[in-house]
């Protein structure tokens, strides 16, 4: 047990250092979308390049955020039975609820990989006219799923624990 608890320690520590981070994607993005208006509405000059690349980093700071969510528990649930619950018997349904968890994450991993891999062979950019590069967001799309199935993993093998021993762990 202390090698699984050793993994999924590391995995809440990588996950908790890219959310933080991911996070402050918020403040050129906004940047980005000021710069615009001002650009449009004070000098009527707009820029080609603003919205995709706000929607470049607001697809880069959701997909961080989507690991880091989860390990802070922090996607939709019915709380106003769960929360009745003991320990371990939270335990024992997120462990039922864990498998369409990773049927889902499986499904996302295999779609968002298919979908990166091709814009990687194919060099994809976008078909307007500042046309940026589109395979780096698709191929972080996958790695963003790869690290919330990770860090399900991690809260797998935490619940496992707590319906075994019937003690929550952190």
């Amino acid at each position: 047990m202390p090698r699984l608890f050793a993994f999924a320690n590391g995995v809440d520590w990588i996950n908790e250092r890219l959310g933080k981070a991911g996070s402050f994607l918020i403040l050129p993005m906004t940047g980005v979308v000021i710069l615009e208006v001002i650009a449009r509405y004070v000098f009527n000059r707009p820029t080609i390049w603003a919205h995709e690349s706000s929607e470049l980093l607001f697809g880069a700071f959701s997909v961080f955020g989507l690991a880091y969510t989860h390990r802070l528990r922090g996607h939709v649930k019915v709380d106003v039975l769960y929360n009745r619950f003991s320990f371990r018997w939270r335990a024992v349904i997120d462990l039922i609820t864990s498998l369409f968890f990773f049927f889902f994450c499986g499904v996302l991993l295999w779609k968002a990989g298919d979908f990166a891999w091709i814009s990687l062979m194919r060099a994809e950019h976008s078909q307007t006219p500042w046309g940026p590069p589109l395979y780096p967001i698709k191929c972080l799309m996958w790695l963003g799923f790869f690290l919330m199935a990770l860090q399900g993993l991690a809260q797998f093998i935490r619940d496992l624990n707590t319906a075994l021993t019937g003690r929550e762990t952190k």
